[in-house]
């Protein structure tokens, strides 16, 4: 944030959503994958863990030594002179403080918060659906279907939703591309009303479904990961991001919490009917967070 522009933050938007996801593939998948592997072979669950382990430690470690020489370091970041022989905490407050009385905070975390409130509950269902038996409302898919539909072709329609949001937002904007955004996001989750009330046994229209669903969150995703920049913007830019994630991720942790138990007694058409439902407040609170008509594509430091 301190050492690019907003239009490079935009484009490049979309190859952290791709990296993101290729850190959970690795950390999710091959890890994982290797530590069966090796425990099959040797009979050693210790010994296969901690292998995959290790070697996901070696990892860190190159890539901690290759950002230390490969990283840009802007002169604006710097030390603050206060918190040296100020009081830490009575600093880290103050920083804290600043966040909270930022102009339309309020909405601003209503935002964040409700953004996802309906993908927050349709990500925790979507692979017990895809496995539940037919007879108990799903699609009676098996692990390898499972992880070559949602696993694969899901993330890899997410990984060109997120890029091609970011390129779009670094040509035209945020604000203008805020509403396209927002339904992407949101009305591909009617797929799965479908899929619920269909019930399929083509893999393709599954896939198909599937795929449709996650681009959208892709590229709707853009949105939610550029306005938290927006909102971090000016002094203490980086802790105020960080206050941001944590929020985002309080607005994904709360709704799920809810959604296994509202499912089993909804069934999963309604469910993903509730989903749509869900996400109307989303709508109602976009149109009250502020937001600068260029932020997004200003070539200027951000």
């Amino acid at each position: 944030m301190l050492a690019t522009t907003e239009r490079e933050q935009s484009f490049f938007m979309g190859f952290r959503s791709v990296f993101f996801n290729a850190g959970k593939i690795f950390a999710q998948g091959a890890l994982v994958f290797l530590a069966g592997r090796l425990e099959k072979h040797t009979g050693h669950p210790a010994f296969a863990w901690s292998t995959s382990f290790a070697l996901a430690a070696g990892v860190f470690l190159c890539l901690g030594v290759y950002h230390n020489c490969i990283l840009p370091r802007p002169t604006v970041d710097q030390p603050k002179r206060a918190g040296i022989s100020g009081n830490f905490f009575a600093e880290f407050l103050k920083t804290f403080e600043a966040f909270f009385q930022k102009p339309g905070i309020a909405a601003m975390l209503l935002f964040l918060l409700l953004y996802r409130l309906g993908e927050a509950q349709l990500v925790k269902i979507i692979p017990i659906f895809l496995h539940a038996p037919p007879e108990r409302g799903g699609l009676g898919l098996t692990i390898g279907d499972i992880s070559v539909i949602y696993g694969t072709a899901g993330v890899i329609a997410f990984m060109v939703g997120a890029l091609l949001g970011g390129f779009v937002v670094s040509r035209q904007g945020l604000k203008f591309w805020l509403w396209p955004m927002l339904l992407a996001i949101h009305l591909p989750d009617a797929v799965f009303i479908w899929l619920a009330c269909a019930q399929p046994e083509s893999l393709f229209a599954i896939g198909a479904g599937v795929a449709v669903e996650q681009f959208g969150y892709g590229f709707g995703f853009t949105a939610f990961m550029l306005y938290m920049i927006y909102i971090a913007r000016g002094e203490h830019a980086t802790a105020h991001y960080a206050i941001c994630t944590g929020f985002m991720a309080l607005g994904m942790m709360l709704p799920g919490m809810w959604s296994g138990w509202l499912q089993q007694r909804l069934g999963y058409p309604h469910f993903f009917i509730w989903v749509i439902l869900a996400t109307v407040p989303s709508f109602l609170i976009v149109m009250r967070i502020p937001l600068d008509y260029d932020f997004g594509k200003r070539s200027a430091p951000a």
